[in-house]
């Protein structure tokens, strides 16, 4: 915004009434036939005054408006007092901006609480939840049938379902849940795997593994979590064929599948939240939340995580870990 324009708009009024007035006198003076010099020196008094008035005036408005303009870059919560105004106006709209902070301090405060209250509940609920899964995972570990097998991938589903829905809730929370150490990749990964074995004997599908000898400072559980996540994404939208864990370069995980693939129109969309693609209107059962969460949670560990993929060739999904190798002292 130009100040100078601005403010001679804004005191365009008060200017060309001034003007105005020089005028009727400099009128007024001559049709009385006083001599110039008794005309030119008054006008020119008043329009050096006027001037002065005008530029000390114009500092003033300035002054306000590099405050306000400092002041914009602050959140509500952060500011405390506002400039010294002048005007019945312009303190009338002190007090409505006070009363509207007052009111956002008011509703993220209850907005807080109530997310507080939904982190609350939903920690009991998984807590509660795991504990019949857990009863019915060992149940159907004691049988060995094609039914039970069935029921065995069904109840991991649930498990990573939930396991989803605390990690939806706890993205945005204050509350700090990130540990980070140094971490063996391998280790996590041959967890993670460990976990989709029967998934992988169940729907005939070979692992390709070889150990990407990666050691980065990250959070164990929540690095885990986008690897399943990527896991379960590979194993769901692969029919056949197999799914490869490697490295590329000296410090990138991939996760590579030979699965349907993914349109090149919804390659750029893939991490926004709730979008699911042509697979997705495939599988009604997609949320377009999975990649989602990877996304954020790669974010927040300060990983980059990208795809590439074809359609009937597969997808790629890479992990650049370059930012977690410790600096050498």
């Amino acid at each position: 915004m130009k100040i100078i324009p601005a403010y001679i708009k804004q005191h365009k009024k008060g200017i060309a009434a001034f003007f105005l007035f020089c005028v009727i006198f400099a009128v007024s003076f001559i049709l009385y036939r006083l001599p110039a010099e008794a005309v030119a020196y008054p006008a020119l008094l008043c329009c050096l005054l006027g001037f002065l008035f005008l530029a000390h005036d114009f500092c003033t408005v300035k002054h306000r408006h590099e405050v306000l303009c400092e002041m914009q870059k602050l959140t509500s919560q952060m500011i405390s007092d506002m400039p010294e105004t002048a005007g019945i106006e312009t303190e009338d709209y002190k007090a409505l901006v006070r009363n509207l902070q007052n009111e956002v301090a008011d509703v993220i405060g209850s907005s807080s609480a109530r997310y507080q209250n939904l982190i609350e509940y939903y920690t009991v609920w998984v807590h509660q939840i795991k504990t019949p899964i857990t009863s019915m995972r060992l149940s159907l570990e004691k049988e060995d049938s094609v039914l039970f097998r069935k029921l065995s991938s069904d109840l991991f589903q649930i498990e990573q379902y939930v396991d989803m829905v605390m990690a939806f809730l706890r993205l945005d929370s204050d509350d700090s849940d990130y540990v980070f150490k140094e971490h063996d990749i391998d280790e996590i990964i041959r967890q993670s795997v460990t976990r989709f074995a029967p998934e992988f004997i169940a729907r005939k599908i070979s692992l390709e593994y070889s150990p990407v000898n990666i050691k980065a400072v990250t959070d164990d559980k929540w690095f885990s979590f986008v690897l399943e996540q990527l896991l379960s994404n590979a194993l769901k939208y692969t029919r056949e064929g197999s799914i490869k864990i490697y490295s590329k370069g000296a410090r990138t995980l991939c996760i590579e599948d030979s699965g349907i693939g993914i349109a090149a129109d919804d390659l750029p969309r893939v991490f926004e939240k709730g979008y699911t693609g042509y697979n997705g209107r495939q599988d009604k059962r997609a949320s377009g939340i999975g990649l989602y969460l990877c996304k954020r949670i790669c974010d927040r560990l300060g990983a980059k995580i990208s795809i590439s993929s074809e359609v009937d060739r597969g997808t790629v999904v890479s992990i650049g870990l370059e930012q977690y190798e410790i600096g050498k002292e």
